[in-house]
């Protein structure tokens, strides 16, 4: 028997897991160090106070049938109407025999893709699409002045050298300016130009005017698309767990222990002991002192600055060590608000409790406030919140770095500023607010600049390990979704158990040129 030992308890790790262990497999002995207290890593749900946050926002979609069984199998897809859904008179596909979400809590529910863009006090649909109202928050001059500058860069098109001219090819320097400079800045503290493009080609790959122009006349005349792809970003609807992605994290982590893994909580691995091109044990620091764990592989979802900065025996060369010390990292914050109503009017035809404006995110454009995204949980899940009619609870999302000084504020300084931004762009009044919280997460988003360029030295050399594999957003530093997370772990445990050296397979997720979460 082999003893395998995973090193984090997010999506990746608790899925690589499960996939050694299906199938009642014995060959395998499965450790699984997390350094906190909490399954999930990002994809963890807080509760507070009877409410519940999602930290980031969680969208179950794939284009990978192999993913989308493996969350149904886990969380079986509603078979009646939720809370809300029945209440609004909403119709959503249902599956005959699936549980009922007011009566059952192991069950995934069907929910409509809301999601806009606050852009001097107007919304604007997210992807900018050129519809009746777009043109007119713009102000016809303004729409001329796009169309013109998309017909520009159609015709002249940049060398993609940065993340600032992937996105002028498909969009014009004008719906730049205004869409994606101010947010990608708020969102990364850098400028586009200083950011690769591989961050674009991986999360927006395919999405243009053309390919918006295309849904919306595919939309017009043809009805709904068959045998053709779609954008990611223009898929209407999704699956969420009742309780938000932690409640799956936290099943899928029970079923992994029932299998025989074992899950050792707040074991932080400090370092990692090399010896001869192998990984021997790694060192966790633990409630009762360090505590040294032996084993014969090693996967690894944690931060590859960390991972290679913390080698001993025989440690990273200068260069290996610079560039994993030099990999950048966005961390990320969320200030929980709970308020009796938002100021923002509901002017869709879609239905809402309280009738609240639909948006599972609004994407915050304003360059005068640091605030980046809000999302609405009782959008998400009308089960997220203890009172969805009558209260809405929504998360301010803020991006920064560990240390700096949005990152040191106390809790009350902190929700202090957010709430006086919220005021400040017309979302809720000051006097609305009931409840509040916060959450700090440390490495969020790996990050495309620094020393990311010479990424693909430091995969060779991690690669030299035979019995390291390494998966998920930041065991590999990509910033990829979820399902794409799965993925590298579903195939490093195939690896693992075929007893393939070649891990080709497992850095190739989500590296094609079509969007991954495209799907016919």
């Amino acid at each position: 028997m082999q003893k395998v030992i995973i090193i984090g308890a997010g999506p990746a790790g608790i899925t690589a897991a499960n996939e050694l262990l299906k199938d009642k497999n014995k060959d395998f002995e499965v450790i699984i160090l997390e350094e906190t207290d909490v399954i999930g890593g990002i994809s963890q749900t807080v509760r507070y106070n009877g409410n519940r946050m999602d930290i980031g926002g969680h969208r179950f979609f794939s284009k990978s049938d192999e993913v989308m069984n493996w969350w149904s199998e886990l969380m079986p897809i509603q078979g009646e109407n939720s809370f809300d859904d029945e209440k609004l008179g909403r119709e959503k596909p249902l599956v005959k025999g699936g549980p009922a979400p007011d009566k059952e809590d192991r069950v995934m529910l069907v929910r409509d893709r809301v999601s806009r863009i606050y852009y001097r006090k107007h919304f604007f649909d997210y992807p900018v699409r050129m519809s009746a109202s777009t043109i007119k928050n713009m102000g016809f001059a303004t729409t001329m002045s796009a169309g013109f500058s998309y017909m520009k860069a159609a015709m002249f098109k940049k060398s993609e050298t940065s993340l600032e001219n992937f996105y002028i090819n498909r969009f014009g320097k004008k719906l730049y300016s205004m869409f994606f400079e101010g947010y990608t800045e708020k969102l990364w503290g850098r400028h586009p130009r200083e950011i690769s493009a591989d961050w674009g080609s991986q999360r927006v790959k395919g999405l243009s005017i053309r390919a918006v122009l295309k849904d919306m006349f595919s939309k017009a005349f043809g009805g709904k698309k068959k045998n053709k792809e779609v954008e990611t970003s223009l898929i209407e609807q999704f699956w969420y767990p009742k309780y938000g992605p932690g409640q799956l994290w936290e099943i899928a982590a029970d079923r992994a222990v029932e299998r025989g893994a074992k899950l050792l909580k707040n074991h932080k691995v400090k370092n990692i002991v090399c010896t001869d091109g192998k990984i021997t044990s790694v060192v966790c620091e633990t409630p009762d002192g360090s505590k040294t764990i032996e084993g014969d592989i090693f996967i690894s979802s944690m931060p590859v600055k960390d991972l290679v900065c913390g080698m001993t025996g025989k440690e990273p060369s200068k260069e290996m060590y610079d560039i994993a010390n030099g990999l950048p990292y966005r961390d990320f914050v969320t200030v929980g608000l709970l308020v009796n109503k938002l100021n923002l009017k509901n002017q869709t035809d879609i239905k809402t409790l309280g009738n609240i404006v639909p948006d599972c995110w609004i994407y915050v454009q304003e360059t005068n406030v640091k605030l980046g995204r809000i999302q609405i949980f009782n959008n998400w899940s009308p089960y997220m919140v203890k009172d969805p009619e009558h209260t809405v609870w929504i998360g301010l999302e803020y991006f920064c770095a560990e240390g700096d000084d949005f990152w040191n504020l106390s809790d009350e300084e902190c929700i202090k500023l957010a709430a006086k931004e919220l005021e400040s762009m017309g979302v809720i009044r000051q006097d609305d607010i009931l409840d509040s919280h916060r959450e700090k997460i440390k490495k969020a988003y790996p990050a495309y600049f620094d020393t990311y360029a010479q990424i693909d030295k430091l995969i060779t050399f991690l690669d030299g390990y035979k019995n390291l594999y390494c998966v998920g957003r930041n065991g590999q530093h990509r910033y990829n979704n979820m399902d794409h997370s799965m993925l590298t772990a579903i195939r490093a445990a195939e690896a693992i158990r075929e007893g393939k050296s070649d891990k080709h397979d497992i850095w190739n997720v989500n590296t094609e040129k079509e969007y991954h979460e495209t799907k016919s």
